[in-house]
């Protein structure tokens, strides 16, 4: 499972979203994950849906990898599902035992947040499978510029955010790799009780700390070996440029607000 998260990897390619602006799509994330909490009904998380498959399509990335960014979450999705059975009531009472009872209300909460945790993360994924580290940083940088006026240290948090962000599948295959090594020297990470389990993710979680700061002191010292010192003065390869591909995702985003609001009830 570790092995199949897609957020904070970087797919090379060519495609329409590869092209596109990363401050358009960062944008576009914005207005998307307003609007999946703005939907409240089954015509709007149809719609949603269908548009996010066409984000999909135009990535020319496969629909298995990009699925598989759902795989880590679906822990929190049955949490959720299960908290909302057992505490939204109303409705039609679908199945009742004893103090126990699956209502309307209760199921259709379930679905619409499961789906919202599922649009967000797909969505998500989307930005790092196509934005390439560099852009990333500068896309930031930019949207962030305006703040820079007041004394903000822009280039400095959109490089940690990229580098936060790119250090995710970095971190999860250590922690793979380590529960291979564990495991190979006999420890158990599935049996026992709530507390065993936690216990027995000790041998995990103090190397990979280790191992985290070792790799942030190799970065620093890599950057400072090649003369790094922040944004002041640098100059860019490529300079970031909106198209008619960016005009295109601001088009479709205002259609997609218009309809999502028109089919709000």
């Amino acid at each position: 499972m570790l092995q199949n998260i897609a957020i904070g990897q970087y797919v090379p390619g060519h495609s329409f979203l590869h092209r596109a602006d990363p401050r358009s799509k960062m944008l576009f994330i914005i207005l998307f994950a307003f609007l999946v909490f703005m939907a409240n009904n089954a015509t709007t998380y149809v719609i949603l849906l269908a548009f996010t498959a066409m984000l999909i399509l135009l990535s020319r990335l496969s629909m298995v990898y990009i699925l598989k960014s759902l795989r880590p979450v679906w822990i929190l999705v049955l949490f959720t599902v299960v908290l909302h059975l057992l505490i939204t009531k109303g409705g039609d009472v679908y199945f009742r035992w004893g103090w126990f009872s699956i209502e309307e209300q209760g199921v259709t909460q379930a679905i619409f947040i499961s789906l919202r945790v599922s649009l967000l993360v797909l969505v998500s994924s989307l930005l790092t499978l196509t934005t390439s580290p560099i852009d990333l940083t500068e896309g930031l940088e930019r949207l962030l510029g305006p703040f820079g006026r007041v004394g903000v240290p822009v280039h400095e948090i959109a490089l940690m955010m990229s580098i936060a962000l790119r250090f995710i599948p970095t971190l999860m295959e250590e922690t793979d790799k380590i529960m291979k090594a564990q495991m190979a020297r006999g420890a158990n990470f599935t049996s026992g009780n709530l507390i065993r389990r936690a216990q027995n993710l000790i041998p995990i979680v103090i190397p990979l700390f280790i191992s985290a700061f070792r790799r942030a002191e190799e970065l620093a010292l890599a950057m400072e070996a090649r003369g790094y010192r922040g944004g002041v003065g640098r100059t860019r390869l490529r300079k970031l440029t909106l198209g008619w591909r960016d005009g295109s995702i601001a088009a479709a985003s205002l259609v997609l607000a218009l309809v999502i609001g028109w089919w709000r009830t």
